[in-house]
């Protein structure tokens, strides 16, 4: 299962070498950890694009897990794709840790592969493109990212 590189090393842009995730997981769902918002995209390997989906607006492990939970229901991904946010130069902070919690919390709770994808500047290239929803369309960036590394 691939992780984020070890503290201080430098993070890659692409969360696993393709071959890590088996070929017959098509589905995906991605999220964008945030402490009050999380947005969530959802995509499949196929057409390798992403579709932004409602964000979760929720403060409290609880309640943002019982909106999670709802998705996957949803949704039925075979895996789950969680951005990871690192310093320009690599370097983790805080928010890093907190994104790969929430990841480790999803496959406790889940049972699901999750990958983590480096995520760096997503939400400035959200932003720039002038999205309604920047943490949605960060997702969908996050899960483009992850898709075309499968390619």
């Amino acid at each position: 299962m691939p992780d984020a590189p070890a503290p201080g090393a430098p993070a890659s842009s692409v969360p696993a070498a393709p071959a890590a995730v088996p070929a017959h997981f098509q589905t995906f769902l991605a999220f964008d950890y945030g402490l009050k918002r999380t947005g969530v995209a959802s995509g499949n390997r196929l057409l390798g694009t992403a579709t932004p989906q409602a964000t979760i607006k929720a403060e409290g492990a609880d309640a943002r897990f019982a909106q999670v939970e709802a998705r996957i229901k949803e949704w039925q991904p075979d895996a789950l794709v969680v951005g990871v946010p690192y310093h320009p130069d690599g370097a983790p902070h805080e928010n890093t840790r907190r994104a790969q919690k929430f990841a480790r919390q999803l496959r406790g709770r889940f049972n699901l592969q999750v990958f983590e994808v480096d995520e760096r500047y997503s939400t400035t290239e959200a932003l720039s493109s002038g999205a309604r929803d920047a943490d949605a369309a960060s997702a969908c960036i996050i899960l483009e990212q992850f898709l075309r590394s499968l390619t």
